[in-house]
């Protein structure tokens, strides 16, 4: 093959691997609309933080760890799994927060991420060496960890230099979650340097949280209306309808901060089944994308923006295609996607933040579970991690509270002998919780 076709099939591999993480111009995405809830009461308003800046602190941070990574030894011969992770798993600090590359925001140690990650790729490994497992599409550590060990050291340096400028900017939306579900108090100067959260806060009189305009009306049709610019209301209207169906709905009555006790995002009827067993990472993000611009793109598009092989898709590449093809994350509707690790968070931690990413940011969520049957009793069988798209939540008093989410799992169309599983679910939110914290990355896209 000629010298120059060669460069340019390697520059083009280059840029397909790092283009989820490159910034971009908000203003050029296509402007999308929600399905507004029908009838009723305010829910929370939106706290989301923007975009922040990247201090020089901060860019001194990213140099530190993408020059630790460089210098690591090339994987050449038999290197075990732990090494790997050693050689790979490196964590940034950004104002008093732990990033970690390929895992996202964690409270954990570096050396106890690494433990975890080097653990969790040897039991994946071994569990490959035996009984066929299906792999639904999420890249498991040992894949993971093989794939990073693969790539060029310019690559890869372009690679975690920009998901590290991503993360950068997204702390400040960290620190908002930590103070608002967990109870974290900011740090000493804070909103300081972060006067868009002092904003939200209303702790300055000299800042005011940008204006928020009117909620678009639901039609009578199964789809909402669609304005050029979609708008949201502190007041949207909700209905007094008794439980979840296939419309949005939501009950009037408020919990807790304001969220209603029932919520939901998203039109139920934009769904599609994942076309090929081990994409359930294009299969969610088509229907998030969807959820927003209102147009249905082909799975093979995101399947190549994410860089999904046979071996799965990186949640970190869902979360950064999220932010550059959709406007979730507007100041307005959740701020930045981040992928934020929930090993040490309880349940009613968790449930707390489905419950204001749905009602108060008004946004969807990248779940992130193991897919076993003990967790999802309409499984046939037991199958790997796996992506689907959160989008609402019902706490029913006394009863077990639930979840709802876009399931892009199809195990008929793999297998016609097998039950046919509904693409909306309402499903036992202690039960989703258990599976998103027994997946080996314990994380999920918010």
């Amino acid at each position: 093959m000629p010298r120059r076709r060669t460069v340019a099939i390697v520059s083009l591999a280059a840029l397909i691997a790092i283009a989820p993480f490159l910034p971009r111009a908000h203003d050029n995405r296509p402007q999308g609309r929600i399905t507004p809830v029908d009838g009723g009461s305010a829910a929370a308003p939106a706290d989301a933080s923007g975009y922040g800046v990247v201090t020089p602190a901060m860019q001194a941070e990213i140099n530190r760890v993408v020059d630790t990574v460089a210098r690591q030894p090339v994987a050449r011969g038999k290197v075990t799994l732990s090494e790997l992770a050693t050689q790979q798993v490196q964590c940034a600090t950004f104002e008093g927060l732990t990033y970690c590359l390929g895992i996202g925001w964690t409270d954990r140690p570096a050396a106890q991420v690494r433990a975890e990650v080097a653990q969790a790729a040897r039991t994946a490994e071994v569990r490959a060496k035996g009984a066929p497992v299906t792999n639904t599409g999420d890249l498991d550590p040992a894949a993971q960890l093989q794939s990073l060990a693969k790539v060029s050291p310019a690559v890869r340096a372009s690679q975690d230099r920009a998901e590290l400028t991503e993360a950068a900017r997204s702390v400040a939306k960290v620190w908002v979650l930590r103070h608002d579900v967990l109870g974290v108090p900011y740090p000493q100067g804070f909103l300081a340097r972060h006067p868009e959260v002092a904003a939200l806060t209303g702790q300055t009189t000299t800042l005011t949280p940008a204006a928020r305009t009117a909620t678009p009306t639901k039609s009578a049709s199964a789809s909402p209306t669609t304005s050029a610019t979609p708008t949201k209301s502190t007041s949207p209207t909700r209905s007094t309808n008794g439980s979840p169906s296939a419309t949005a709905t939501s009950s009037g009555t408020t919990q807790g901060r304001g969220y209603p006790v029932r919520d939901q995002v998203l039109d139920p009827t934009q769904v599609h089944a994942q076309v090929r067993s081990y994409w359930c990472g294009p299969g969610s993000t088509q229907m998030i994308v969807w959820g927003w611009t209102g147009k249905k793109v082909g799975q093979g598009v995101w399947a190549s923006r994410l860089g999904t092989t046979t071996s799965g898709t990186a949640i970190g590449s869902i979360v950064s295609v999220i932010n550059k093809y959709t406007g979730w994350d507007r100041p307005d509707y959740a701020g930045p996607y981040i992928t934020l690790d929930i090993g040490d968070w309880t349940y009613h931690q968790w449930y707390g933040l489905i419950k204001k990413h749905i009602s108060s940011y008004r946004a969807p969520i990248v779940m992130h579970p193991i897919l076993l049957k003990k967790y999802f009793p309409y499984l046939a069988y037991d199958a790997s991690g796996h992506y689907q798209v959160g989008r609402g939540y019902d706490k029913r008093g006394s009863q077990p509270n639930l979840v709802s989410y876009f399931e892009p799992w199809n195990q008929k169309k793999f297998n016609p002998a097998l039950p046919y599983i509904k693409r909306v679910q309402w499903h036992s939110a202690y039960l989703a919780f258990r599976a998103n914290k027994a997946h080996p990355y314990h994380n999920l896209g918010v």
